[in-house]
């Protein structure tokens, strides 16, 4: 019985171990339905090949039907585009009777646009649609172009509607005839000849208004008078023979006098508001210079006339032969001039300083190339006023005078006087005596440091009258010297505490002089002339009065 028993028991755990098998692997089997990644297709019992096949055939044709009714709809959707471009277009077409004014202009309407002759989109192919589609909007963009070009020129657009044909004709010779009043146009629909009218934004214009519209041929980009030799300007009375020079303010030409027969200088101003401005204040100046001298013999230039040619003011003088610097570089450059020349020359500069005191003007930039010369070399006269100023007028600027003529109380912004010719002539005398230019810094820092190479250090009763002191020396009054660094190449500021002499005007004279017939004491005398035209302070420099009694003029007048 144990025995029966032990197998009844063995075979009851055998089958309740498959069982649980089983049942793990119905469950497994579940588990893996659900994470497969293609489900199974669902059985349908009782159905056969043939009917599957029916059904995908079926799918198909569901699948077709669907792909054409998207295209049918793309097509509306392109009729709907194509519908609302040509309403735009009518639209635009009919603003266009709502013209007003240049500034209304809207050129927006095609040919062949009309409700009329819009084609039946429906019986159209799609190729047919796009090309017109795209003619459509090429023309509309190309009248788009030209009306935002020539929205500055409303004559263009005028001329535009009237090749647009004969609807927009009427609204075009309206704004045709509001054009001319506004823009001072041409009408384009009168039968006269077409013929711009005259403009010019010179300040002043010329007597010839026949050529005033070829004003762009008369000056360079930077407002010179384009020099032509034969010219006839002033109504004919003067013809242009050459060009003598050119400044900033202004070019200068040779010109025959028709009428005297006679040789004269036309000064011809740059034209700009501010050139122009300038020129009538020197014509002011040598006004009053030339009233004071009726008998023209204190050497000042002479002033014969003005008159306005294409837009330039021109200003007539008296013929001269060659400027200063000419003359040193002819006959004295390194050594400068004789003695005779020297003192003739000297004096007559100083005259004309003392007639510029009188009549209270300060010439402001006397040099070499501001002073002429006569054919015969024996007159000298100072010309080009252009900065001259009355003394009342002057205001401390840094950059008046030509820098190596310039006195220090402009470099430190002192009020300044007529000192400032006087210091001016000085620099001019010793170039006429040595053929050197006396003082060669390249900024107005280093223009402080040359004049204290020479006349010793500047004294601080006239440091602290300076606009512009802090700009080269510090509270110390110590000069603050600018240099290039020799290794970065940059700007640097030393303090320079200590100044020392290290130039003598009497050694450059002798030098100069080595060869020539001339004395001692009249080298001494021109020394001493100098160092006291030279002095740092402007109220005590030597005047132009007590430079024409100094022996050095007074022995060459003896002689």
């Amino acid at each position: 019985m144990a025995d029966k028993y032990e197998k009844h028991s063995k075979y009851y755990s055998n089958r309740d171990s498959r069982n649980k098998s089983r049942k793990r692997s119905r469950d497994e089997s579940k588990y893996n339905q659900i994470e497969s990644k293609t489900p199974p297709l669902p059985i349908r019992h009782g159905s056969s090949i043939k009917e599957l096949i029916k059904q995908r055939q079926s799918i198909k044709e569901e699948l077709k039907n669907i792909a054409n009714n998207g295209s049918k709809s793309k097509d509306l959707i392109k009729k709907s585009k194509v519908e609302t471009k040509i309403n735009k277009q009518s639209n635009l077409e009919n603003s266009s009777d709502n013209f007003k004014g240049a500034k209304e202009l809207k050129l927006m309407s095609f040919n062949d646009t009309s409700p009329e002759k819009v084609h039946d989109y429906n019986q159209l192919d799609s190729e047919d649609e796009e090309n017109i589609i795209e003619q459509r909007r090429l023309q509309r963009k190309q009248l788009l172009e030209q009306l935002n070009a020539k929205t500055s020129k409303p004559e263009v657009i005028v001329k535009q509607f009237q090749e647009n044909g004969g609807k927009l004709k009427k609204e075009a010779a309206k704004a045709a005839v509001q054009l001319k009043t506004i823009k001072n146009v041409t009408d384009m629909f009168s039968e006269e000849d077409f013929a711009p009218k005259k403009s010019s934004d010179s300040v002043t214009q010329d007597n010839n208004q026949a050529t005033s519209q070829l004003n762009d041929n008369w000056d360079d980009c930077e407002g010179y008078y384009n020099i032509k030799v034969g010219d006839m300007v002033d109504n004919n009375r003067y013809t242009v023979k050459s060009l003598l020079g050119q400044g900033v303010y202004s070019n200068v030409v040779k010109a025959q006098d028709n009428k005297a027969n006679s040789e004269i200088a036309i000064k011809i101003i740059r034209n700009n508001d501010l050139m122009y401005k300038t020129g009538l204040k020197e014509i002011k100046i040598l006004k009053d210079v030339n009233d004071a001298d009726p008998e023209n013999k204190y050497h000042c230039v002479k002033l014969l006339t003005h008159f306005m040619h294409k837009g330039h003011l021109c200003l007539v003088f008296e013929a001269m032969h060659m400027d200063l610097r000419c003359v040193l570089k002819k006959y004295g450059k390194n050594h400068g001039l004789n003695v005779k020349a020297l003192n003739s020359y000297s004096r007559q500069l100083l005259l004309a300083i003392r007639l510029l005191k009188k009549v209270g003007i300060v010439h402001a930039d006397i040099k070499p190339d501001n002073i002429l010369v006569n054919e015969k070399k024996n007159i000298l006269k100072l010309c080009d006023f252009g900065s001259a100023m009355k003394l009342n007028e002057n205001e401390p600027t840094p950059y008046l005078v030509s820098r190596f003529y310039r006195a220090p109380e402009i470099i430190l912004g002192i009020p300044y006087q007529h000192g400032v010719d006087v210091w001016s002539a000085a620099c001019t005398i010793y170039e006429m005596a040595t053929g050197r230019i006396l003082f060669t810094g390249s900024s107005n820092n280093r223009m402080l440091k040359c004049f204290m190479d020479l006349k010793g250090k500047i004294p601080s009763r006239i440091l602290k009258k300076g606009k512009f002191k802090d700009q080269h020396f510090n509270y110390n009054n110590n000069f603050l010297l600018h240099k290039i660094d020799e290794f970065t190449g940059r700007e640097k500021v030393v303090e320079v505490t200590n100044i020392t002499v290290s130039r003598d005007i009497g050694k450059d004279l002798k030098k100069s002089f080595k060869n020539a017939n001339i004395t001692e004491k009249r080298i001494t005398d021109l020394k001493d002339l100098l160092d006291k035209m030279l002095v740092l302070d402007g109220n005590q420099r030597l005047s132009s009065t007590d430079c024409l009694k100094h022996p050095f003029i007074q022995e060459g007048l003896r002689k």
